[in-house]
């Protein structure tokens, strides 16, 4: 084998061999998409949103609050689901009035074995029913 030359553009890891062309190596986690701040009713379905790009692909996994977040794959009875993209989707949005397990502080984490990206935070909140109201009846007029 000949001489071996390594390149880093763009965060990505390139290789090249006796002046062969180019072939892309492994490359740490980024975050293209980074979730958005949420207000949904109870309820209703949502969706937090959080793409990873990485080699080899990232795995992802959801923090609220700074705790890890339970999915369906944790706990099958579990009403919220990692989609294949790495977005966390809620089946129903929960809340009671003691009791508010969705709304928080959301955080996504993207891994592979050259490191780790964090996503920008993402507040989820509760829309009180009257305000959920006074939304319906101010598009109504």
């Amino acid at each position: 084998m000949g001489p071996l030359a390594f390149i880093l553009v763009g965060g990505l890891l390139y290789f090249q061999v006796d002046g062969s062309r180019l072939r892309q190596e492994d490359s740490p986690p980024r975050i293209v998409e980074h979730p958005s701040d949420l207000i949904v009713s109870k309820g209703e379905p949502a969706t937090l949103n959080c793409k990873a790009e990485g080699r080899p692909t990232p795995t992802v996994e959801w923090y609220k609050d700074a705790e890890r977040v339970e999915t369906d794959k944790d706990d099958p009875r579990s009403h919220r689901m990692l989609l294949p993209s790495g977005s966390l989707f809620f089946l129903r949005i929960v809340h009671g009035r003691r009791s508010k397990p969705d709304e928080g502080a959301y955080v996504c984490v993207a891994r592979n074995y050259l490191g780790e990206a964090i996503s920008r935070n993402a507040s989820l909140e509760v829309a009180c029913e009257s305000l959920s109201w006074f939304f319906f009846i101010s598009l109504w007029h």
